[in-house]
């Protein structure tokens, strides 16, 4: 898949906008990009970029093969800047010093374009030392902000810039694009329940704690499903061992969710799925009632154990 495909089924409105806006040369002078991490904001920024500077377009996209396309993609291009927050915030200091690159006339060309990364971390400082900037822009100048929330940005930083929003990938769209790149469809499906990020979603494949929890909350899965008392013992024996940190334990309950919905996709008959649905409707609860305690502070092994009995045991 090349990148205007992906960038098309990622985002297939905004996709037809922005080049409808290069065609016609009706760029506005700044970008707002706004949506969940994973929507594409930093692939479309980066596009965008390459639009520009390309001196090889092809159906109005870029070549990614020319000299341009290639050094903004290893990120040495000298007039496409990119900030990032520097620890938590994106301070002061970093947006003067963009600004004092900008004053300059453009190494290659007349045109420069800046992208800011998490556009919300940036300190009441650099956010009005930006404003300024946007304000009174020097030269042709492209802005691009990014932002996974809209109202940790200024209302003034906002009126200044044309808000693109990104919306969430729809489930069945971020299943086909993970298995473009590998990604097995039934692992694939898995991710798709528990984030509607592809980067995220790429990340968790990768990650060797997720693969190995992914396959013990599976065996326990396994063990509900059959009303197994193994269940019980298999929260102290196998569980707590790699469910240590909060975060972890936090997706424990999301694979277990996750496992139970993907049960009710994988149900054949009508009659087969009516009984499945009112079952697992009950265990689904049951699931979130348990959270709810663990989220109490309730010890998570108690609180799985007790789960255990609840679903094998529902009268107890």
């Amino acid at each position: 898949m090349n990148e205007a495909q992906y960038l098309s089924e990622q985002q297939p409105l905004l996709y037809q906008q922005l080049q409808k806006s290069f065609e016609h040369g009706r760029l506005a002078h700044a970008y707002l990009f706004e949506g969940d991490t994973g929507t594409g904001k930093k692939e479309f920024g980066l596009w965008m970029a390459k639009h520009v500077f390309c001196t090889n377009l092809i159906d109005n996209t870029p070549c990614n093969q020319c000299n341009n396309c290639l050094r903004i993609n290893d990120n040495e291009h000298p007039d496409v800047l990119r900030v990032a927050p520097d620890g938590q915030t994106i301070k002061v200091d970093q947006i003067r010093a963009l600004k004092a690159e900008f004053s300059k006339s453009g190494v290659e060309t007349a045109q420069k374009v800046f992208l800011i990364e998490q556009a919300d971390k940036m300190s009441i400082g650099a956010a009005n030392s930006l404003l300024k900037f946007l304000e009174e822009p020097e030269g042709k100048i492209l802005a691009i902000l990014e932002t996974t929330s809209l109202t940790k940005i200024l209302p003034t930083i906002q009126s200044r810039c044309q808000v693109l929003h990104f919306q969430p990938l729809v489930k069945e769209k971020l299943i086909h694009t993970l298995t473009e790149t590998g990604i097995s469809k039934n692992s694939a499906a898995l991710l798709a329940e528990l984030t509607n990020s592809f980067d995220k979603a790429v990340e968790l494949s990768k990650d060797e704690w997720f693969n190995e929890a992914r396959e013990i909350m599976q065996q326990w899965f396994d063990y509900l499903i059959k009303d197994d008392l193994q269940a019980f013992v298999y929260v102290q024996k196998k569980m707590v061992k790699v469910f240590k940190e909060k975060e972890q334990q936090a997706l424990s309950f999301d694979l277990l969710l996750a496992f139970y919905r993907k049960q009710l996709t994988d149900s054949v008959s009508k009659e087969q799925l009516k009984r499945v649905i009112e079952q697992q409707a009950q265990r689904i609860e049951l699931i979130l009632k348990a959270r709810q305690k663990w989220e109490a502070n309730v010890s998570w092994q108690s609180v799985c154990e007790q789960l255990v009995i609840r679903m094998i045991h529902p009268k107890t």
